[in-house]
């Protein structure tokens, strides 16, 4: 088997991975030297002539060339990598799943002062503030190097060595944790079936001995049986609910019948609900946990791509009225989410597709790699091909889109600033869903509508330019996506516009795609929005006003 070692310069890597693979007569593998013998050149001379960019695509290969994880029993190689390695999400990729991983951790302080003493140079450490650079490394990558499960660095080198020795007994865990982030809005977990001990942890660390299951009858018959089948086997007491599927959840008579059965069942005020499902089982399982007893514990555990990338991270919960979309809420933070990239493996390929539209809404507020990510892996993700799944593209995107959404929550939690980004493509896509009664559209097509019409807004306005409205156009092209014409009258959709709960003064905030980022606007015409809307719903073929 192999082990891979983790951790900041400095943590001693080489030094435990060298004694164990002695110990072991196994193979040892420092990463960096090997990309040096592949370049020709010392890590500062390739820093310096070419740049960390460069670096990291070395790194990149190399890391691939390692090949699959070695199966044959007892220790056979051992990995050392640099210290960003993992920054990578297809690093982690590669080097997490089915191998022992250790992350060699001790504080920045102690850490600087054996870099002072180390004939090494590190790129990123040299001229500059120790103490302050190492600080800083380690707050940015906490998050990578944290899955691969923290050993004190400052040990002995022997007891590190034993400590190890005791994972490896163990072996490789039968799934993989790619991200996991202790945050305001809580934890933030991010694997390949990994789901069960994320779900298990966060419950152990609730002191929960009933769980309460919530989910709707596919998620449920896919993911969920299995999830509390597992809980129970920990000794747990688990309790199924299930709702309808889909918007049919996020009805208040629908709500009601959950809660009373909570009420007959002696749901407690610390028994946690876990919320199974896509984006609109999240809201409803939400929803539930914020207003039972004035607020539950609740873990997330999403099953669809639209709510691994939006739905499930920031604390939204909303039940639908007819009048509009999400119309009834509250904020009520998870206490953790279990993001499983392995459910995604099941879901139709419409469902994909779809869900690509919120994808495309974050690259579009300002992440050129996820642009990037979609429009190179986008088309074969939206035909549900197993190569993104295989190559990790899949597990990037949702990382991506997560970790950007975390960030801008944990920003503006409550939106009064920066997280009314996030709603970009939403005030004309809600409008479309309510107008088709939450029937025959996906979330993420209706999304995808409302981006097109949000850069024909801002180009129309001068704000959005049109070469990244036509980037952005494009790409919804490639995937498929709000380009066909939709039966639905232009009026319906209009007044339900009218309804958007952005408003502010009696006008509509429109959030604008720019060149790199996004703006908000309240001065759009009600003509140019209804040209944009007929435009828009009129297919890709239809409609010319404010179009690019």
């Amino acid at each position: 088997m192999d082990l891979v070692l983790v951790g900041l310069p400095g943590s001693g890597k080489t030094a435990a991975g060298r004694r164990l693979a002695r110990r072991h007569d196994a193979e040892f593998v420092d990463v960096d030297q090997r990309i040096e013998a592949a370049a020709g050149h010392l890590i500062p001379d390739i820093f310096a002539d070419d740049g960390e960019l460069a670096f990291r695509t070395l790194e990149r290969a190399a890391i691939a060339a390692l090949g699959p994880p070695d199966r044959r029993p007892g220790l056979t190689r051992v990995i050392a990598t640099g210290g960003g390695a993992p920054i990578d999400p297809r690093n982690r990729w590669l080097l997490y799943r089915d191998r022992v991983t250790a992350w060699l951790d001790g504080p920045p302080e102690i850490l600087a002062q054996r870099l002072r003493r180390s004939p090494t140079v590190r790129p990123l450490v040299a001229g500059r503030d120790p103490i302050g650079t190492v600080r800083a490394l380690a707050a940015a990558r906490s998050r990578f190097y944290a899955p691969a499960g923290q050993i004190n660095a400052l040990m002995p080198v022997e007891r590190v060595a034993e400590v190890i020795e005791a994972r490896l007994a163990a072996g490789p865990p039968a799934g993989a944790v790619l991200l996991r982030a202790e945050t305001a809005i809580g934890l933030i977990e991010i694997g390949d079936g990994s789901a069960r001990a994320t779900v298990a942890a966060a419950l152990g660390a609730l002191d929960a001995r009933r769980v309460f299951a919530i989910s709707e009858p596919k998620a449920w018959s896919v993911a969920g049986a299995a999830l509390a089948a597992g809980l129970a086997e920990d000794g747990r007491s688990v309790e199924e609910l299930l709702l309808p599927r889909g918007e049919e959840a996020k009805r208040l008579s629908v709500l009601e019948r959950a809660a009373r059965r909570l009420a007959r069942l002696g749901a407690e005020r610390d028994d946690p609900l876990v919320a199974i499902g896509g984006g609109a089982l999240g809201d409803a399982a939400g929803f539930l946990a914020a207003v039972y007893l004035r607020g539950v514990p609740l873990v997330h555990v999403p099953t669809t791509l639209v709510a691994q990338v939006d739905s499930s991270i920031g604390g939204k919960t909303a039940v639908d009225l007819p009048e509009g979309k999400n119309l009834l809420g509250a904020f009520h933070q998870p206490a953790a989410v279990a993001t499983d990239v392995r459910h995604l493996r099941t879901l139709p390929g419409r469902h994909l597709r779809a869900a690509l539209g919120e994808a495309v809404k974050m690259g579009a507020l300002g992440d050129e790699r996820l642009l990037e990510l979609l429009e190179d892996d986008g088309p074969s993700i939206a035909r549900g091909e197993p190569g993104p799944f295989e190559r990790g593209s899949v597990a990037e995107l949702v990382e991506r889109c997560a970790w950007a959404k975390v960030e801008v929550v944990m920003a503006d939690e409550r939106e009064h600033g920066e997280r009314i980004s996030l709603n970009l493509g939403h005030s004309l896509g809600h409008a479309i869903e309510a107008a088709a009664a939450y029937r025959d559209i996906l979330h993420g097509e209706a999304i995808a509508y409302g981006l097109r019409a949000a850069c024909r807004i801002g180009t129309a306005l001068s704000v959005t330019p049109h070469e990244r409205a036509a980037r952005i156009e494009g790409l919804l092209d490639a995937l498929g996506l709000g380009a066909a014409r939709l039966d639905l009258s232009s009026a319906a959709v209009l007044a339900h516009l009218g309804a958007d709960k952005k408003r502010r003064s009696g006008r509509l905030r429109w959030v604008l795609p720019t060149e790199a980022a996004w703006t908000l606007r309240t001065d759009v015409p009600d003509e140019l929005v209804e040209r944009v809307a007929i435009g828009v719903l009129g297919g890709r073929a239809g409609g010319s006003e404010g179009r690019p």
